[in-house]
Formats: structure tokens, C-alpha cells, sequence
């Protein structure tokens, strides 16, 4: 016995209602903030790293790499000005100008923003990763 598949080709075609966007909810805190908008601007190698109990400076600091000064000096300027739109208050921001390593003090919150030789340079998350892995 044999069976019967149908031919796809000569189907009539069905028409298909288009789907809207995705649509993410609104970010509930700075942190979700932060992390939202660098994953929006294309952020590369994302890190974020709990300072509870390692330093009073920050909860968390957040490390994030651009392709270039350009998307680095667009990814802090956005950055800060989706935190003042959010309600969470102004930002301080360092570096601006040269754009390879740019700090967005955010109070709760410290962003760091590089070009990926100066992040490999400086690594500062083995420098903050201090009790979280073995022995270096």
C-alpha cells in the first residue's frame, strides 16, 4: 500500500496573518534596564557582575564590548539617556571623547563600555571575579 502525499506546490496558497514584532515588556529595574539596552545597541560579550559583599561602589558592574569608538560613544550616549527616561536619574559619564574605555556611572550601576583590545587589555573581569572561580 502506498501513501498519498500532497502536493505543497499546487496547494492554494493560504493566507497567512503577518505577526507583529515581538514586543518586550518595559524593564522593571536599572539592572534590566542596562542589560535591555546594550542587547538593543548590539553590545558584544555582555558580562555583568554582582559586587554584593565585593565592594560598596555598585550592586553590579556591568562590562560590555563595541565594534568601534563610534558604537561605544552611541551605546553610552543611548545608554544614559534611556536611564534619565526611565526614571532612574542622571548619569555621569568618563571617556567620552576617545571612546575606548567609557564609564556610565549610574549609581546603583557601573557600565563599563570598551573597544575589545583595550577590554583585553585591562580585563577587569578577572579583576572583579575574585572569589566567584578557582585559583588564577
Amino acid at each position: 500500500m502506498t501513501e498519498v502525499q500532497p502536493n505543497l506546490a499546487q496547494a492554494s496558497p493560504t493566507p497567512q496573518a503577518s505577526t507583529p514584532p515581538a514586543v518586550r515588556p518595559a524593564p522593571t529595574s536599572l539592572h534590566d534596564l542596562v542589560m535591555q539596552s546594550l542587547d538593543d545597541d548590539q553590545a558584544l560579550e555582555v558580562v555583568s557582575i554582582p559586587l554584593e559583599g565585593k565592594s560598596s561602589i555598585a550592586d553590579y558592574m556591568v562590562i560590555a564590548s563595541g565594534r568601534s569608538t563610534r558604537q561605544v560613544a552611541t551605546m553610552a550616549q543611548k545608554l544614559a539617556e534611556r536611564i534619565k527616561h526611565g526614571g532612574f536619574g542622571h548619569v555621569r559619564i568618563e571617556g567620552l571623547p576617545a571612546a575606548d574605555w567609557v564609564l556610565v556611572d549610574a549609581g546603583d550601576i557601573v557600565v563599563h563600555l570598551f573597544r575589545p583590545e583595550v577590554r583585553s587589555f585591562y580585563n577587569l573581569e578577572r579583576m572583579w571575579a575574585f572569589g566567584d572561580q578557582g585559583e588564577a
